[in-house]
Order: C-alpha cells, then structure tokens, then sequence
C-alpha cells in the first residue's frame, strides 16, 4: 500500500517531557516537516507529560481532513529505541482506536531506530566535539554515548551497536556508553573508568532528539565532571533532532514507500510482550533475513578496513565491551 497524502494523516508520536521546551521543540519539529511536504497530514501527540496524549492524538488524526476525515492514519513513533512505551502501550492505544474509528486504517510504522541514518547524526556530533577540542589524539581522546537507559535490554543493546559502529569508524581508543538513568553504568563512571586509562580528552555524545530534565541533568553532570578533573578537557554534545538527518529517516518511512499491512510491533526479545501475550500469538518465526530493521543497514567490514586504529586492531583487549 503506498503513501497517498490526500486520504492518510501521519501521526508523530513523542515520548514526552516534563520540560515544556522539550515538547515544544517537537512541536516545531512538525512544523519544520510540514514545511518540507506543505500537502502531507501531520499531527503530533505524546506519550506522557503532554496536553494532547495518545487516545486524543489518535483521534485527531483519524478525523482529520475535513468532513469525510481519514481513511487511514499511520502513527510514527517519534523515539529513538523501542521499551514498554513502544511495545505495550502504543499498539494498546491503536487497537482502541481501531474500535472507535472502525472506518480508519491504522497503521504503526518502526520507530526512530538505531541504524546507518542515526549512526551518521552521531558521527556528525562526534567530528563536530572533536572540532572543539581541537582535534586531538584520538588514541588519547574517549567517547561516552550517553542514553536514556532502558529496562529493556533489547533498547539498551541498541546504544551499544552504535558505540561498536562508532568504535570501527574511527580511531578511538575506548569508545564507551553510558545512561542517565534506569541501568548502569552512569556518565560519572565511564569517565572515571576513561580517565584511568589514560584519556586526557573526553567527548560527550548525548543521544537524545530533543532538550528535557534529563539534558539539563547532563549539562549539570559535565561541568561537575570538568571541575574533578581539571587536567582533562571535556566536550558536551547536544541533543540533534533537528539535524537534517531525522527528517531524511522519516521522508524515507512514509513518503514514496510501501507502507506496512497493519501495525509493525517490536517484538524480538521483547520481556513485555512474552509475559503479556500467549505463546501462539507471540510465534518469532523469523529466519536469518528477518530482523526487524535492525541488520539491514550495509554496515560491513573486512578484518582489515584501513582505519588504522592506534591499537592495529589486534583485539588483544575486549574494549571492556562497550558495556
């Protein structure tokens, strides 16, 4: 089924934040991709700490576009790694309004993701902080991707692909993540860790599309970070959904493809949905080709990809696993 702007409203699904200016850079967000498809359907709406939640959203969109309203309406989950928020209570909050709006397609698309898209916004933040440290010894020069942090571990494994994928682009030493909450370990750690190891630099990665609590929690972090220890030199990236390549990921998910049958649910070791739904509704038959986006990006290498890491690629150490 392709897309057909004349019938369908695209639905952006936030998270949520306490911090009103997280919300409302969503919200111009939108606005900016209104900008780029003037006769594309888009309304917003979040999951948490917000004025228009779910069941409204869904109901806005589904009656939006005049008197007749929409005929089919595809929910984008405006998030970068799929936990409960994703797996459990969006797709209930569709079903419910696949109830109210029995005229109304609905259909979920993938959210955001951790693939080749996000990884290239991540790798622009890294050469830009390695720009204002003023390009130091990648050798001597760590790199913290600092998340979220997830009970999910599926969401959580995802930062790590991104630290591995960062670690075989580059020359770093030690590419490490972090979280500010939920799991470990947290952004205190890691640089301690770093800093044992001979680090004098620091890079700070923050993966987040927008500003909240928590961003303003890590700015506070970085600077008392700066002050115990003074002999390293410290970069705090910023959150990036404005950066180009967001809109380019979502162009790619609705406009000019093949939209999915009904709901995409995440699913691949998924402890919420194991424990939720009976076994005969929760059938992984997946084969090697199927892994939900996740391994579809062409990010291949060969033992020896020219990168010239300081370390020559041995792998005589683990790197302490990203973890």
């Amino acid at each position: 089924m392709t897309f057909s702007a004349q019938d369908t409203t695209l639905l952006l699904v936030g998270h949520g934040s306490r911090n009103r200016d997280g919300n409302k850079e969503i919200l111009h967000f939108a606005a900016q991709w209104r900008d780029r498809h003037p006769d594309w359907r888009i309304e917003v709406c979040f999951i948490e700490h917000a004025e228009v939640l779910l069941d409204e959203g869904l109901d806005r969109a589904a009656r939006c576009g005049g008197q007749s309203g929409s005929k089919r309406v595809v929910v984008i989950p405006f998030i970068l790694n799929a936990a409960g928020h994703v797996k459990m209570e969006l797709p209930h909050a569709v079903e419910e309004a696949r109830a109210r709006h029995p005229g109304v397609d609905f259909q979920v698309v993938r959210h955001l993701g951790m693939g080749r898209e996000i990884f290239e916004v991540l790798q622009g933040q890294l050469d830009r902080l390695m720009k204002q440290l003023d390009m130091p010894d990648p050798c001597t020069t760590g790199v913290i991707l600092l998340g979220r942090g997830s009970s999910d571990a599926g969401a959580n494994g995802e930062l790590a692909k991104m630290a591995r994928w960062i670690f075989e682009e580059n020359d770093h030493e030690l590419v490490d993540i972090a979280f500010t909450g939920v799991t470990w370990p947290r952004l205190e750690t890691a640089v301690q860790r770093q800093v044992k190891l001979g680090m004098t630099q620091v890079a700070i990665v923050p993966v987040y599309l927008f500003t909240g609590v928590l961003m303003e929690r890590i700015k506070a972090q970085a600077e008392r970070l700066q002050r115990q220890y003074p002999q390293v030199a410290f970069a705090l990236g910023t959150h990036f959904g404005f950066d180009k390549g967001v809109f380019d990921l979502l162009d790619a998910k609705v406009g000019g493809t093949e939209l999915p049958e009904g709901a995409l649910l995440e699913c691949d070791g998924c402890k919420y949905r194991l424990a939720a739904e009976d076994e005969h509704l929760h059938d992984h038959s997946h084969t090697a080709t199927h892994d939900h986006g996740h391994g579809g990006c062409g990010h291949k290498h060969d033992a020896d990809h020219g990168h010239g890491h300081c370390h020559g690629h041995t792998h005589s150490h683990d790197h302490h696993a990203h973890a």
